[in-house]
């Protein structure tokens, strides 16, 4: 049974999808899921992404079992280790998926993260710095999304073909090897053919570099997009000798 490793509930500040309707496509298409609510300690914007573990797990685990596991999408800020820490330890989460959501305090989905900024510029420092917190932050069990910035970032050509970004590419897929970190595929963006031809090359990369372990997650905030584009993303993997995973109790489960 394939598991959407990635998505979000109402617990996250940016989605209001309920955790039965969340349950209900994934029951339709034989999926299990994985919800990974949002927490952005740094994050100063118009939503607050920080939610109680406490409340969180009183909440869903009731609803934990064979096909739900609990987790957390943590975004990675330098500095913040003993808080991501701390927040960890107040609930028994079955995967943490890291993230880079801001770049020096600069929000990724806001245009003006990029002013003055040359598209290299921006893009060497968002993969250095994703790069280091895979190596700072033990505690995550997944890399979400590499490609995140592709979908917000205002250039020509906003993708992250690995021809062009190949050498800070491989510096971060080599960061998840050697962390022994599972790498996500994520289908948000499966459903563009250009976005496809350039993420393939970095999976297929990731495996020539000895890495093993992908979980698929669609990144879903709303009923109509869980498990999108999830067949095919396995499919990817499979092609390229890579093992599908989720997570529960932190311990990885072959799902393939």
């Amino acid at each position: 049974m394939l598991f959407d490793s990635h998505l979000h509930t109402e617990v996250s500040a940016d989605s209001e999808m309920k955790a039965r309707d969340a349950l209900a496509a994934a029951e339709a298409q034989g999926i299990g899921l994985v919800f990974t609510e949002h927490i952005d300690f740094s994050y100063q914007g118009k939503l607050d992404f920080i939610f109680s573990p406490e409340e969180y797990w009183e909440m869903y685990e009731p609803l934990r079992g064979e096909r739900l596991s609990l987790g957390v999408e943590l975004g990675m800020v330098p500095g913040e280790l003993e808080m991501a820490k701390e927040f960890l330890a107040r609930a028994p989460f079955d995967e943490v998926i890291g993230s880079i959501h801001l770049i020096d305090g600069g929000d990724i989905y806001e245009p003006s993260t990029y002013e003055g900024k040359t598209q290299e510029e921006v893009y060497l420092r968002y993969f250095t710095l994703m790069r280091d917190m895979v190596r700072q932050n033990p505690y995550i069990d997944t890399l979400a999304h590499i490609d995140y910035i592709a979908r917000y970032a205002p250039y020509e050509r906003p993708g992250i073909s690995y021809e062009v970004w190949h050498d800070a590419i491989d510096e971060v897929l080599r960061a998840v090897i050697e962390t022994d970190t599972a790498l996500e595929i994520n289908t948000r963006r499966f459903g563009d053919r250009l976005a496809m031809k350039e993420l393939a090359p970095i999976y297929r990369r990731y495996a020539e570099m000895g890495g093993r372990d992908v979980t698929l997650g669609s990144d879903a905030h709303k009923k109509e997009t869980v498990g999108a584009h999830l067949a095919l993303a396995a499919q990817m993997a499979e092609a390229y000798g890579l093992r599908t995973v989720t997570f529960h109790e932190r311990k990885r489960v072959n799902v393939q």
